[in-house]
């Protein structure tokens, strides 16, 4: 039986499919898994059965994602299972602001109260030009990132008859199957920002993306820009954003991260973390990561770690598997295959994959053997964990 600690609310859709051989608790110190969203782990011990930590969600920020590395637990996420309603509502924010609608709306709001001898009718008729807006067909978006939902951010602009430009350096084969084949495709930053109308970001929150978006970015923008942000707020030098909002720089800056900086601020338009929050991506998520924390606990696959590479051999039928993990150094297959001919364990199947500093490797056997033999032989300088099933 393995104990799944669930830190927030997990939907159903994922839960169910744990099956018999699993129970949710509360308690983390008896867990042999984790499935969180948004609950802060990093002052959190770790017990020493913890395999394995399952983000329903993209980012794992409120995780010690290295901490866990060294510690041997793997780290998951779900990128693109939110990824349409991320989409959508980065469409709606598109139209929002450029109709206007988020003051429209305010000013409608208090209308009652507010029109006095004329009535509703004539005052609406009176004040709505205020509120004139433009069109986004035919406008330019430059998309910053094409993962899983800035790809799908590109292709829907294009079918709303949007020009859309896209930046990315690092482009996945899959990403670029999935974009549009008209949409084009740079690894200039600078050269695209003056050229757009619109801009949208979606790329992760790390120390090299950190206020990617500065001053100086913003002064290659075209004059009258709408900026969205429905990534992170630390990838924008927020300050730097509302020097130029005020400066008429940036037309408007919608973000849905509001934080002390930005809250109120002329031009800027904020929704509440609203990216995710729809049932069917918190379904989507909750599924993606029971299936992958299962395949782990069960055939030590992985799939869609951010700190241990993807690494698999399938669904299990093989007497024994082993998963060792280890610092990406030289001579460690050696001395891993070699530590199984001495013990006289013939492998059957086996895979190799490295991903920054750390590398993981399965092993299939068809024999039996003592396994406190082989845990006693796998220690040694290099190794982080060794897991056997």
């Amino acid at each position: 039986m393995y104990n799944i600690a669930t830190l927030n609310k997990i939907s159903h859709e994922g839960t169910c499919l744990l099956g018999p051989n699993y129970q949710l608790i509360d308690d983390v110190a008896q867990a042999d898994g984790v499935l969180v969203r948004s609950a802060d782990m990093h002052s959190m011990e770790f017990p020493p059965q913890l395999v394995a930590i399952a983000r329903a969600g993209a980012g794992v920020n409120n995780i010690p994602v290295d901490r866990c590395a060294e510690e041997g637990i793997v780290v998951f996420n779900t990128p693109g299972a939110n990824a349409n309603a991320v989409k959508e509502l980065v469409l709606g924010a598109l139209i929002l602001a450029s109709r206007n609608l988020a003051p429209a709306l305010s000013w409608t709001s208090q209308l009652r109260e507010t029109c006095s001898e004329l009535g509703i009718s004539k005052s609406v008729e009176k004040g709505k030009s205020k509120f004139a807006g433009c069109e986004i067909y035919g406008k330019t978006l430059g998309v910053i990132g094409l993962g899983a939902i800035g790809a799908q951010v590109a292709n829907a602009a294009e079918e709303l008859g949007m020009k859309v430009i896209g930046y990315d350096p690092y482009i996945t084969v899959h990403a670029a199957h999935i974009l549009s084949n008209s949409i084009p495709v740079t690894g200039n930053l600078d050269a695209m920002l003056p050229q757009c109308d619109y801009l949208s970001i979606h790329v992760p929150a790390m120390e090299s993306t950190n206020k990617m978006i500065n001053a100086d970015k913003i002064a290659l923008m075209k004059d009258g820009v709408i900026f969205l942000n429905f990534s992170r707020d630390k990838l924008v030098d927020e300050t730097a954003m509302l020097a130029a909002l005020e400066s008429g720089k940036v037309a408007k800056y919608v973000s849905d991260f509001p934080n002390d900086t930005t809250l109120g601020k002329p031009g800027v338009i904020c929704t509440p973390h609203l990216g995710a929050s729809t049932q069917e991506a918190e379904d989507n998520c909750a599924v993606m990561a029971v299936h992958q924390l299962k395949d782990y606990i069960e055939n030590l696959n992985i799939t869609n770690s951010v700190n241990f590479p993807s690494c698999s051999l399938g669904p299990r039928k093989s007497k024994a598997r082993i998963g060792v993990m280890n610092r990406n150094i030289p001579k460690m297959i050696n001395k891993i295959t070699n530590i199984f001919a001495d013990l006289d364990i013939n492998i059957s199947d086996m895979i190799n994959r490295s991903k920054g500093d750390y590398a993981y490797t399965l092993i299939d056997v068809d024999s039996t053997f003592d396994e406190s033999a082989v845990r006693k032989a796998l220690e040694f300088d290099g190794i982080i964990a060794v897991r056997i099933v």
